[in-house]
């Protein structure tokens, strides 16, 4: 099998590439190549630019299934298609569950209504980023139609994620103490292990399934994933519910109570696929162990130790 992955030395492409190497694939990997640690030696690393149209690295050779991680406005899948055409078997477009509507009621499957397409946005916002994965979605299909693997993921967290929002709790939990927190402790949760959604992806390629799936885990809480942070590092925690508004905006995990149905969407198809669970300890157990490995940096979001105790009136 010759896969090739745009955009795969990011944190979920990594997850992907993991997988796929594990199961005998040949991988390729085209990016940039400016983020990100060096690729296993046995990746070949292909550069270029999809913001700046620079595809000539994809100019020649030819792949059983593509693996779009990257694309985030339709300009980048349409001219990634363009200079592939048919010298790929399968286009697997990893969107994101921002496509679908929002305010939906718990349980909602794959043929859940979306949000309008976007063709273009000068910046990818909480706002632009679900409809600009519509339209890319809707040229896939089109271009490629049975050919084509629409993975929706929810949060993905895992060891080596690169994003801080689910860091931030996990890490805020080890830590212990009373925890300012600026939602209800049983907002939901559905977060996805990386390795999970990289298992889901390669079974999807080996398999030749179409269509759409949901690649969301199990179901928790906010108030579960720091609680379980705190009895895996031996420490305990007080919840204390502050008003949303004395914390920066967009603030880690925190989202409106309308908006609560995109965290409890149904995973039967993907896991019927193929897609494993990893349970939420095993998931905390292994991040909280690789941000301890890796020496905690900091991190850019969320509210620091000084200003949480000012928060809680401690400081």
């Amino acid at each position: 099998m010759r896969i090739l992955m745009l955009g795969g030395n990011g944190f979920v492409g990594r997850a992907v590439m993991a997988d796929a190497l594990d199961q005998g694939a040949e991988v390729a990997s085209f990016s940039r190549g400016k983020s990100g640690t060096d690729l296993p030696p046995e990746v070949t690393q292909l550069v270029g630019d999809r913001d700046t149209g620079d595809y000539a690295a994809l100019r020649t050779g030819e792949w059983d299934v593509v693996v779009d991680l990257s694309g985030y406005q339709s300009k980048h899948v349409d001219d990634a298609m363009d200079v592939l055409g048919d010298r790929v078997g399968r286009y697997v477009f990893v969107s994101s569950h921002a496509v679908y509507v929002r305010d939906l009621p718990p349980g909602t499957d794959e043929n859940a209504a979306r949000r309008p397409p976007l063709r273009a946005a000068a910046v990818l916002t909480n706002d632009t980023y679900g409809p600009c994965k519509v339209a890319c979605e809707d040229d896939v299909l089109e271009r490629y139609g049975d050919r084509a693997t629409i993975v929706r993921p929810g949060k993905v967290t895992g060891p080596g994620d690169s994003t801080s929002t689910v860091v931030y709790w996990i890490r805020r939990g080890g830590r212990g103490g009373r925890v300012a927190l600026p939602t209800r402790p049983e907002q939901p949760l559905q977060l996805i292990d990386s390795r999970d959604l990289g298992r889901l992806v390669v079974q999807l390629i080996t398999d030749g399934r179409s269509g759409a799936f949901n690649a969301v885990g199990p179901f928790s809480t906010i108030a579960e994933l720091i609680e379980t942070a705190a009895e895996l590092s031996g420490t305990s925690v007080e919840l204390v519910q502050v008003p949303v508004d004395a914390v920066p905006a967009r603030f880690p995990l925190v989202e409106a109570v309308e908006e609560a149905g995109e965290r409890r969407r149904n995973p039967a198809k993907a896991r019927a696929a193929g897609m494993p669970v990893t349970p939420l300890r095993q998931t905390v157990a292994d991040v909280l162990a690789w941000d301890r490995d890796r020496g905690e940096p900091p991190l850019d979001v969320g509210l620091s130790a000084e200003d949480e105790q000012k928060l809680l009136g401690q400081g």
